[in-house]
């Protein structure tokens, strides 16, 4: 809970200091001169080094404390349910669509509430409506501190990472077999060193990361966490490793996500944004992801579980890295239908004379076609994500819940670099700066080739997509380990 507060502070902060940066005539530079051609003509007084700092300060303060929240509130959450409850299962499952659904939620606001305020009453208001609420949720936060349930702190994960990395390294040449060999340091008893731990079972995967808890006689009764582990500590080291795949797979997917903010919009740009006598603000298009979302979200319990459990016999519908399997396979249909709808969308333009003319929108051709790739990968983000939280929070040891629900965290922000990468890569190879208009990325979309890159970006995630089921298939689930080990144990007696 501590963490969760500080990050909710560090947020309310930045989001404080974007808001005085957007209404303090000192923090921005001199607009009086400055109208739109000479904004597009590169005229405006640049900014001073130290206003630039101070925007940089703030924006990186307010995504520090944003990269803090989500994993820690997510394993804050799920921890309010009690392990031995018997529908301890199904009530992770409904908290982890909703804590989804209220991120999702806060994203429709965002593009439609908070856009409209600030096209009305401009930057100032607008970020300093996002303070307030962000004030407000912390205040929320605060009052419910006495009803919450709280796990035992089991000290920085980090460190007990670093411990066994630091240990294995400094007895890298020690051999099992030495005449100095005790055994597998672990302490005697059901407790566990760790606060907030069970004790884990030994597994052979990893081995070269044993010699962390590799007790020597040298080693003496008291010896230090950074020469000797226990095999509990190791194997938490080795749980985390063997996570790293199946986050790693779903990069990808945040990078089509990432992709679909900003060429999308492009391509509406083009379009008839028309609903009826109500025109939409091409900057509102992102909004239909959350909304197909949120709908999803609100039948998912009343259609996709009962029509899954009648097809895969799983009590909730779908395992969870078969729940992540479906959005990696329905993000693949999302990217593809957009190159498909974008040869046609080029083709038109091209046909009707707007080849030139790409920030014109042309009347016969409904931007509403981009709802079916909006649509389908919000499909892929509700069974992907939710089902990848859930997986990293039961799947990760006792004592680092978060560290599981970063990895979801991290794998999105993977996957903001590895799109600004691979931008870079594609306008480097199919346009040089004498060609800007060939290359795939033009900032003319109409002599560009997004179909190219949509479908470049097809072939990737079907490659992605082979790569977890290999991963899948592979990974073993932790209780399904422990039954094993306790069958092999059995066995073993009873042979006796």
């Amino acid at each position: 809970m501590r963490d969760s507060c500080i990050c909710y502070f560090i947020c309310l902060k930045g989001l404080t200091g974007i808001t005085l940066c957007a209404t303090m005539n000192i923090l921005v530079p001199n607009q009086d001169q400055c109208d739109q051609i000479a904004l597009l003509l590169g005229n405006c007084e640049p900014a001073k080094p130290w206003q630039m700092l101070y925007l940089y300060t703030v924006l990186y303060v307010t995504g520090f404390g944003a990269a803090g929240i989500r994993p820690c509130v997510s394993s804050f959450g799920a921890d309010q349910f009690d392990e031995r409850s018997r529908d301890y299962k199904a009530h992770l499952d409904r908290f982890f669509n909703f804590f989804y659904l209220s991120v999702t939620v806060g994203a429709i606001v965002a593009f439609t509430v908070v856009v409209y305020i600030q096209i009305k009453h401009g930057w100032g208001s607008a970020f300093g409506s996002l303070a307030i609420a962000m004030g407000m949720s912390n205040l929320l936060f605060f009052l419910g501190t006495p009803l919450y349930r709280h796990r035992l702190p089991g000290g920085s994960p980090l460190t007990r990472v670093a411990q066994v990395l630091v240990a294995a390294f400094r007895k890298r040449n020690v051999a099992f077999e030495s005449s100095e060999y005790i055994g597998l340091y672990e302490l005697p008893g059901k407790r566990s060193a760790i606060k907030g731990s069970n004790k884990i079972v030994h597994s052979d995967d990893f081995r070269c990361l044993d010699k962390a808890a590799l007790q020597l006689k040298e080693d003496g009764a008291d010896p230090s966490p950074w020469r000797l582990c226990t095999v509990t500590q190791v194997e938490e080291v080795k749980i985390l490793l063997k996570l790293v795949p199946i986050p790693a797979c779903t990069i990808l997917l945040n990078l089509i996500l990432t992709e679909f903010l900003t060429l999308s919009v492009q391509q509406a740009y083009t379009l008839n944004t028309h609903m009826g006598i109500l025109k939409l603000p091409v900057t509102c298009m992102p909004v239909f992801p959350g909304l197909s979302i949120f709908l999803l979200l609100c039948l998912y319990y009343s259609v996709f579980v009962p029509l899954s459990r009648r097809i895969t016999g799983h009590p909730h519908g779908a395992s969870q890295l078969q729940r992540v399997g479906i959005g990696l396979a329905v993000s693949i249909l999302s990217v593809a239908w957009a190159g498909v709808f974008e040869r046609y969308r080029r083709h038109y333009a091209i046909e009707q004379g707007y080849e030139a003319s790409f920030l014109t929108s042309m009347p016969n051709l409904s931007a509403y076609w981009l709802l079916i790739q909006y649509c389908l990968i919000g499909i892929a983000e509700v069974f992907c994500i939710v089902g990848l939280l859930e997986f990293l929070y039961e799947e990760a040891p006792d004592a680092m819940r978060s560290i599981g629900s970063a990895y979801a965290a991290v794998a999105g922000g993977l996957g903001c670099f590895a799109a600004t990468i691979l931008n870079s890569i594609v306008k480097s190879i199919t346009g040089n700066s004498e060609e800007r208009e060939k290359s795939w990325l033009s900032q003319n979309i109409n002599t560009g080739r997004f179909d190219y890159f949509y479908w470049l970006l097809t072939v990737l995630s079907v490659m992605n997509f082979l790569a977890f089921l290999y991963a899948a298939h592979r990974y073993q689930y932790r209780s399904k380990q422990v039954i094993e080990t306790k069958e092999q144990v059995n066995g073993q007696l009873n042979s006796k």
